[in-house]
């Protein structure tokens, strides 16, 4: 090992740091969509949703 005491507290808290980037490295890739892309997203969704229920059965 090295002859150099390690601070605890450093190490605790660039851990923290570490994860906390990472976290947000992570939200920024979910919510970091333009409007466009939301736009876009939104209107697949709704026309999935369109060819879903138009391919259900009417069972009277």
């Amino acid at each position: 090992m090295s002859d150099k005491p390690v601070n605890l507290n450093r190490v605790r808290k660039d851990k923290a740091r570490a994860e906390k980037k990472a976290r947000a490295d992570q939200n920024a890739a979910f919510h970091g969509l333009t409007k466009a892309q939301k736009e876009q997203a939104k209107a697949e969704a709704a026309r999935v949703a369109r060819l879903h229920d138009q391919s259900k059965r009417d069972e009277s």
